[in-house]
């Protein structure tokens, strides 16, 4: 597996859970820098910004700088101003990516009747209004946007409800799908991920603990993918997959022992 030159990784549940490393992540991302090899930290969470996640990866003794992390918002920002630079957005979510996307000056909404674009993130603050204001706007012909899929997030203690939480209201009420999904297993994050990466497809490796959006993203992209069982996904689960990975290792721990490397 030499031919490897890049390493996508997963944050949640597969570096960590929460505030716990899982054990020798830090030793296989040192490794694996000592080799010479791309890394590429990938997450689906849009509650916390780049330089938090370095911050945090730091703590863990796993020094990367903020181009070594893509989340979402980015991948979000880029497609607004490729294609939707003027439109009126309202935001669903946390006020990090809406501060983020603030500082790029794009128009915000503040009535459902002048919205062009519902942007939906995860928001452990969603309420009614939210839901109302959603449904008023895309009764009106407004697009919407999704950040991420993730039904659920893994903590140190279990799961939490993630964006699709969200989805799910809005989808129900205006009965409507989301026109486009930005985070992983998207178009978008692989293409992003690869231009960081200045990498083929062939010559990278996703790394993840969700059968539906890392390995799928992988699969579809023409990357290796291995399966880590640290996060969501149990074994039993594997078989039946749609989306078979490369490789299922109990944890990146793995790594250190396997041929991957």
């Amino acid at each position: 597996m030499k031919e490897i030159k890049g390493y996508i990784f997963d944050l949640d549940g597969t570096i960590y859970l929460g505030n716990q490393l899982i054990k020798e992540a830090d030793t296989v991302i040192r490794n694996l820098q000592k080799e010479g090899k791309q890394i590429l930290f990938l997450t689906n969470k849009t509650i916390e910004s780049r330089r938090k996640y370095v911050e945090k990866l730091k703590n863990f003794n796993i020094n990367v700088t903020i181009d070594n992390i893509l989340n979402p918002t980015v991948t979000l920002i880029n497609y607004l101003k490729t294609n939707h630079l003027r439109s009126m957005l309202y935001i669903i979510g946390e006020q990090i990516i809406k501060d983020e996307i603030g500082l790029e000056r794009f128009p915000l909404a503040n009535t459902p009747e002048e919205t062009d674009i519902v942007i939906i993130s995860w928001d452990r603050d969603f309420h009614y209004d939210h839901l109302n204001f959603a449904y008023q706007a895309i009764k009106n012909g407004a697009l919407t946007i999704a950040t991420n899929p993730d039904r659920t997030c893994p903590v140190e203690y279990g799961e939490v409800p993630d964006c699709a939480g969200m989805i799910g209201a809005i989808e129900s009420v205006t009965g409507k799908k989301i026109d486009i999904q930005i985070g992983k297993p998207s178009i978008l994050t692989i293409e992003a991920a690869l231009n960081i990466l200045n990498l083929a497809p062939e010559e990278c490796i996703m790394i993840g603990d969700r059968l539906e959006t890392d390995i799928r993203m992988g699969i579809e992209a023409g990357m290796k993918t291995a399966l880590v069982l640290s996060g969501v996904t149990q074994a039993n689960e594997v078989p039946s997959s749609e989306w078979q990975p490369d490789y299922v290792f109990s944890s990146v721990k793995s790594l250190l022992f396997n041929k991957v490397l």
